[in-house]
């Protein structure tokens, strides 16, 4: 059964890579629903992660648990910054690629509301 969901992109972030290709910063896949450390972070299991930021910088976004920043942590967990912020990596799975299977359509005209 597919479902769709209307997401809100960054106008200035990078296309979603191939699922295994490596990870650009799209957004995509924290856009829809958090990973496991995203589900503690943002206390939901579907919806944005609390924790993805923007960087201008960069023009992609970023997980704010694995950068340390303590505005994409909820107050209670904010003393665990640091410890949260060694072992993110490996919680979110930094490095192994992309795991986004979604099929990603741009809109280029709003939704029909339902």
């Amino acid at each position: 059964m597919e479902t769709e969901q209307v997401i809100h992109i960054h106008p200035g972030a990078p296309p979603k890579p191939a699922p295994g290709q490596p990870c650009n910063g799209c957004g995509i896949c924290c856009l829809v629903e958090p990973c496991p450390l995203g589900v503690l972070l943002s206390a939901r299991r579907h919806g944005a992660c609390r924790a993805l930021v923007w960087d201008d910088g960069t023009q992609r976004y970023l997980c704010g648990a694995l950068l340390g920043q303590p505005q994409a942590l909820p107050p209670p967990l904010r003393l665990l910054r640091l410890p949260l912020q060694l072992v993110a990596r490996r919680l979110i799975a930094a490095g192994i690629g992309c795991d986004c299977e979604l099929d990603v359509q741009f809109l280029t005209t709003p939704p029909p509301s339902r």
